[in-house]
């Protein structure tokens, strides 16, 4: 995959495929350990013991409709080709937890991709889903929970296109600004809608 964010929605989906009704994704970026780290944690029904000691094999997969499972597999390729690893936690019943570092400055690392796009693709094809985004770069750090923004006054209706559509301008415009500099509040005002 070309960008790690593929990588993310790839996992997130395999969650939601077994079960799972929250998810917890995190990206963490440090320019002093020159480490990039990303995380996609989910309560579904977990990844059975015979099939975790394989994950990094392309030709063994949970799924029933299909013989091969390439996601992990080329997760972990990416992650060892810059320095880094994969672990994968698994609770069967209890949900999974997929995590991979990078040496951030590596010359073969993909980018992280736009994380705007992948939350925004996530929440409108599962608005009855809870997703919990966390990216922090170097300290700052910027969290976007779908239950706030349901309870907020009004409730937003995470199946309408156009509220998300705004929610992936607002994460858009807080990643760039996290990136850029010291750690601002960032709220859905002025976005378009």
């Amino acid at each position: 995959m070309r960008e790690l964010s593929l990588h993310i929605l790839d996992i997130a989906e395999n969650g939601i495929a077994a079960g799972a009704d929250h998810l917890l994704i995190r990206v963490e970026e440090s320019g002093a350990s020159d480490r990039l780290m990303l995380s996609v944690e989910d309560n579904g029904r977990g990844i059975p013991p015979e099939k975790i000691n394989h994950i990094e094999d392309p030709f063994v997969t949970t799924r029933k409709n299909r013989r091969v499972g390439l996601g992990l597999s080329l997760l972990a390729t990416a992650a060892k080709r810059c320095e880094g690893d994969i672990t994968v936690e698994a609770r069967p019943g209890k949900g999974t937890r997929v995590a991979a570092s990078f040496r951030r400055s590596h010359v073969d690392r993909a980018p992280l991709g736009d994380m705007a796009a992948t939350l925004a693709v996530l929440i409108l094809g599962n608005p009855h889903i809870d997703f919990r985004y966390t990216h922090r770069v170097d300290g700052r750090e910027f969290i976007l929970d779908t239950r706030d923004l349901k309870t907020e006054p009004g409730g937003l209706s995470l199946d309408d296109p156009m509220v998300v559509h705004r929610v992936s301008q607002f994460v858009r415009r807080a990643l760039e600004e996290l990136a850029a500099g010291p750690n601002l509040s960032p709220s859905m005002e002025g976005t378009d809608a």
